[in-house]
Parts: C-alpha cells; structure tokens; sequence
C-alpha cells in the first residue's frame, strides 16, 4: 500500500543567487552559497499523514518505517554521517554510550552501544533473564557504498578548470557518476582555539563537483563500441574555472600559502570552512567523500520503489537498528529475553573489511567477551563465554568480500564462538526485467516478494539448510515472504563476511539481503515493501528466536 499524501516539496523557481553558475559575479558568491546552505536543509521528502504510515501489507500491522528510513538515507551522505545519525537515534531511544576504553557496567535489562572511528557502531540490549552462557542474536550489516573518495592531494588543473583528484573506493558502477549533481562529505580535523583537536563532520549540500562527459560528437562510437572512460583521467571533477581562485579571501590566501593544505584547492578549503564556521586554517585534516546530492525518494506509478543512493546497505542497517530500538522501546519488552540482541554496523566493507573498523577486526568477538565477562560477576563454572557463542546466531547483511587474515588465525577460538547466531544482512540481486538470462530459471527473487536467502554450495554464502530453516521459521510463525538465490553454474558467485566468519569462529550464520536493481550504481532501486517485510522480519528474529532455536537439535 502507498504511502499517506506522501509529497515532494518543490523548492522555490531558482533564482541566480541560489544556484548561481560560473559567470557569477564574485560579489555574489558569499551571498549566493550562504543561501544555498539554508535552502538545502530543509527536508525534501516527509510523509503527511493523518496519524502513522500505512502498513506494506506483509504480516502483522504496524507502522511503515519508509519514510524514516528515506530520512536517514538522505541525513547518511557517508559512513561517518550514518553512523553519527543511528548514534543520535540510540541515545533518544536510551540507549547508553559505552568507550571501549573505559570499564563496563552493565546489567540484565540493560541497553548499550559504542562506536569505532565513528564509522562503525556496535549496540546490544541484554535480556533481563539473562543467564551465564546465554547466547547473542546478531544481525550485521554495513555503513559504506562504493564512491569517490579526495585523493590526499586533490588539487590540479586542467585547461583552464580547478580539478580534485579523487579515488575509487570499492566496485562501483563509476560510469553512472558522470553528469551527476555531486558535492562533498565526510570528516575534519579542526584546530579548537585552545590547541586542541576535534573531529567533526561536514556535508555541502548544494551541487558543487561535476564530472561531464564527452559530447557524442567527439565520440561517434560509444553507442556501438561502448562508454569506455580512464578512470585516473576522465573521472576527475571538475571545481571551478581558474577565475574562481582569486576570489579566495586574501587573508585565507595568506594562512593557506605557509600551511600544508595548499594539497587542497583553497576554494574548496573556504566552503569547508564556511560550512564548519571556522577559519581556514583551523582545518588540519580532511577525509572526503564525493557524493550524489539528489536525495532519495518514491518514484513508480504506484510509488512502489525507493531511488536513492547508497541503499546498499544503508537500507539493511537501517532495518537492523530500527528492528532493534523497537524490539525493545517499551517497558517489559526485555522481561522474558534470555539472550543478548545486538546490531553490528561495520565499515569498509566493499574493499574486503580488514581495517579497524571493518568486519574483519575483532570488535564484535572483543565486544563479547567484555559483555559476557562483565555480566558473569561471581560465576565460578566453565566455559561461560564458549557456551553463550555456542548458543549464539548471526544474520549477515554482507556481500563480496575477500578472505580475512584475522578471522583466518582464529580457528583456535572456534569452539569458543559455536554458540552465536548471526544474520548477514546485505541487499540482494533482484530480477531484472531485462537481463532475465543472467539468473538461474528457478531462482529469481523479485522485488516487492520479502528478503532473499542466499546459497551456494561452494560455501560463497554462509547459510546452511540448519539456518535457513531458523530463519524461515521465523518468517512462516509471523506471515513473512522469503525468497532464495543461487547463482548459476556458469557465472562466478561473490561472498560475504558469512563464510569467514563461520568457518575461522564457528558461528551459525544466514546470508540474507532485500532485493534491488542498480546495485552499486549512483543511483539504486529497491522495492518500498520489502524494506517494511525486512524490519518485520528481523523484529520477528529478536522477539522469537529464542524460543524456535531450543525446539531444534542438531548435535544432540
């Protein structure tokens, strides 16, 4: 179902001073982007109802989560902005702010979270009849999208055009970035006035990059012979003419020529500046992403589809954190928990996760151990932490990554970790109307039918007939679709983080994703009911799993 008078608010007939073009007189350039920073921010797409979003149709009624989940697409320009929004979002639900350098206290009932590097969250609500050795329900996903990225040295010029260097982060589908409204994101270094250093985040939401293409008729052959561009030479931005640089205010001119973020066009260092409302020079440190400004939105006849970039896999983490906020908002939602739910959010995982704040490192098993020992207290038996990983489950919400060397010296740990359940939750490869032969006949999943399991007897994926028959039982007790993938024979498959995780630590895991089009594209398309079937579900396994895993005996 639609949502209510869901609107697009169209913004006033532009004027010059809003979007004013290259020829803008340098008088007007100050004027024009502070009044491009107050039109950007207000919000371009909200829902107007007369009470909640309606239902998608699939199980129980409830509330639609789309439209919030438009909302954090559109707040989660980067890694960094995705997971400072589910941070704020976690403390106005009550959830505590845990360091990982300090000590833990925590207690039954109780709900936590931490970040890394702020790029990468980790949050847990522990059962209030939680026992030694009870297990931990996880659901992971990730916070990064393939993009450009600012080379550390991004300014040059080209035939009369101030250029930034940038970098391709993960396999994107880079030719889908050309002609794009595009503008910057990330994170700062800032130099406080009393010489210490904060990190903030910055976003220019007005168009302010653009990468264009060759007009056809300087290549009478890219619609035969294909759109074939140089990715160091040809995916490069373009600022600003040359012209724009001496309308640098001189005093920025003056700090930038004795410092060393000369690097960096001093244009684009005054539009940080003016965004971060700071002088120049008390930018130190910049980490930028190159970003799609569009925002996200409904389209289809029915307005049965969710466009937006960056779904894969903000879509999957926001269904994630939203499932666990809600499975526990209320007082008693925790009273009959024995286990521990938790929401693992990494980072880098479309270049292979090995960082430190990627899947790959051990922040989640570390974060368990401290959880387990934590809540133990004066328990004297064995194994507390080796059965609670036993009686454990994990959903992966990941996609092709390569081996991990941490997680490969970890095979000494696997009866440490047999007890944990893990969904891996990573969008899907949905049918595409027209390349239907690049999918096997009998494994099609389609958009708008629930999420899909992943499989593949190569152990590319992580599910095993046991986890999938624990995942789809959670779906048929609560009237939830569930589809299924196999890639076919003769095509190559991708991986996961599952399968690293399973087989270096042992714990039980299912491969799962919502389907969509236009994976890694600048621009996605998933279906609007299959994010709601995808919160319902993964709600279902934090509210029932418990009681559906004691019913089963594997190694009994």
């Amino acid at each position: 179902m639609a949502l209510s008078r869901l609107q697009l608010l169209k913004p006033p007939h532009p004027s010059p001073l809003l979007f004013p073009t290259i020829s803008s007189p340098p008088r007007l350039l100050s004027q024009s982007r502070s009044l491009a920073k107050g039109f950007s921010t207000r919000r371009l797409f909200c829902s107007q109802s007369d009470g909640s979003l309606e239902d998608s149709g699939a199980g129980e009624s409830s509330p639609s989560i789309v439209g919030d989940l438009l909302d954090y697409l559109n707040e989660s320009w980067t890694q960094f902005h995705a997971t400072a929004e589910a941070k704020r979002q976690l403390i106005a639900a009550g959830f505590r702010l845990l360091n990982e350098n300090d000590d833990w206290d925590l207690q039954p009932g109780g709900r936590y979270f931490f970040t890394r590097n702020m790029s990468s969250l980790v949050a847990f609500a522990v059962g209030e009849k939680y026992n030694v050795g009870s297990g931990f329900h996880v659901i992971a996903a990730h916070t990064d999208s393939p993009c450009l990225k600012l080379k550390p040295r991004s300014a040059s010029s080209k035939s009369g055009f101030l250029m930034v260097n940038v970098q391709t982060y993960g396999g994107g589908l880079w030719h889908t970035w050309f002609d794009r409204d595009l503008s910057v994101a990330g994170r700062v270094i800032q130099k406080a006035s009393d010489g210490s250093f904060v990190h903030k985040l910055v976003r220019v939401r007005r168009p302010l990059l653009r990468i264009p293409t060759l007009a056809i008729h300087l290549d009478r052959t890219v619609n035969t012979e294909g759109f074939k561009p140089n990715f160091e030479s040809h995916l490069v931005p373009l600022l600003a003419t040359k012209l724009e640089e001496a309308q640098v205010k001189s005093e920025d001119k003056k700090s930038l020529s004795i410092s060393s973020k000369s690097v960096h066009h001093s244009l684009l260092l005054q539009v940080l500046s003016e965004e971060l409302g700071c002088n120049v020079d008390e930018i130190m440190g910049i980490e930028l992403n190159v970003c799609d400004t569009q925002p996200g939105c409904l389209g289809g006849g029915n307005n049965e589809f969710i466009f937006s970039g960056r779904l894969d896999n903000l879509a999957s983490s926001y269904c994630a954190l939203r499932s666990l906020l809600d499975s526990c908002k209320f007082p008693g939602d925790l009273a009959n928990e024995q286990a521990i739910r938790m929401v693992a959010l990494f980072d880098n995982e479309e270049v292979g996760s090995n960082s430190i704040q990627g899947a790959g490192a051990p922040t989640m098993f570390q974060a368990m151990r401290r959880i387990v020992d934590c809540l133990a207290q004066d328990y004297i038996g064995e194994g507390a932490f080796e059965r609670a990983i036993r009686s454990s489950f994990l959903g992966m919400l990941f996609k092709c990554l390569p081996f991990s060397p941490f997680l490969s010296r970890t095979g000494d740990r696997s009866s440490i970790i047999r007890s944990f359940v893990k969904v891996s939750a990573d969008m899907a490869h949905g049918l595409h109307p027209n390349f239907s032969d690049k999918y096997e006949e009998h494994h099609r999943p389609e958009l708008q039918k629930g999420l899909v399991i992943k499989h593949n007897s190569n152990q590319r994926y992580a599910t095993s007939a046991v986890t999938a028959f624990l995942f789809k039982e959670v779906a048929n007790i609560h009237n939830l679709p569930v589809q299924e993938f196999v890639v076919r024979n003769d095509m190559g498959c991708g991986s996961t983080i599952g399968p690293i995780l399973a087989s270096g630590v042992g714990i039980r895991t299912v491969d799962c994703g919502i389907p969509q089009l236009s994976m890694h594209s600048v621009r996605e398309i998933c279906g609007k009911e299959d994010v709601d079937i995808a919160y319902k579900h993964f709600m279902a396994f934090f509210q029932s799993f418990s009681d559906i895993d004691r019913k089963l005996s594997v190694d009994f």
